[in-house]
């Protein structure tokens, strides 16, 4: 049986998926299983399950300027889910080399200014997370190269170092689809045959392997205190 840990804190399991029958959601779940074997309280926030809305409003943001504004309760609901957390794990499939809606208007919506940024001490201090972006793209597609690099600029480096994240990872896991896809020089899509029977299990525990070793790295890049 797994050693538990008292110490080890709560991991905010965030899945932006439409489905809860997707490998997206299937991957959160194994990144939650791996964490609460490790100690971790899990908070697993389904973004679509709980009906988030993506769009901005007023009530959200009501006096950008003002740090001190009182922002709408669903706002600040999960604003205190974000606090409660010593850990995030972000759980997406990577849309146009980005996140999806849902997962970037969380993002607009909740890790507001006066919040998760323009503090002389940030809120979210401390904090570690790990964004787990899942692609169609095979592994020996030169896409994938570029779309790591854009992922890590644009989660890493533009929301979660910006906002006082102390550790930010980006785990892209390759080969999400059924049947292998790539894109040629002249933008046709080409699509190879399907996989089933025992090569799609192995398929499935290569995939299960590979969450797990991102979720693994994560744990084990504990930054060194000062």
């Amino acid at each position: 049986m797994p050693q538990h840990s008292s110490d080890a804190g709560t991991a905010l399991v965030v899945v932006a998926h439409h489905r809860s029958d997707s490998l997206t959601a299937h991957t959160a779940r194994r990144a939650a299983d791996r964490l609460e074997a490790a100690g971790y309280r899990i908070d697993l926030l389904d973004l679509h399950g709980e009906g988030f809305d993506p769009r901005m409003t007023v009530e959200d943001q009501p006096d950008w300027g003002d740090r001190e504004k009182t922002y709408s309760e669903e706002t600040r609901a999960h604003m205190r889910r974000i606090l409660a957390a010593d850990v995030i794990v972000a759980v997406f499939p990577v849309y146009w080399q980005s996140v999806p809606a849902v997962l970037k208007g969380w993002i607009d919506r909740v890790w507001n200014y006066g919040f998760a940024y323009g503090r002389s001490k940030p809120r979210l201090a401390g904090k570690r997370i790990l964004w787990l972006g899942l692609a169609g793209a095979t592994a020996d597609d030169p896409v994938a190269e570029g779309m790591q690099s854009l992922l890590e600029a644009n989660l890493s480096e533009g929301i979660a170092s910006y906002c006082g994240f102390s550790h930010s990872a980006v785990g892209l896991l390759l080969d999400a689809e059924e049947r292998p896809q790539r894109v040629d020089a002249d933008g046709g899509l080409l699509v190879g045959d399907a996989v089933a029977g025992a090569e799609r299990d192995a398929q499935y525990a290569d995939f299960d392997r590979r969450t797990l070793e991102f979720v693994e790295k994560f744990l084990a890049d504990v930054p060194a205190a000062a």
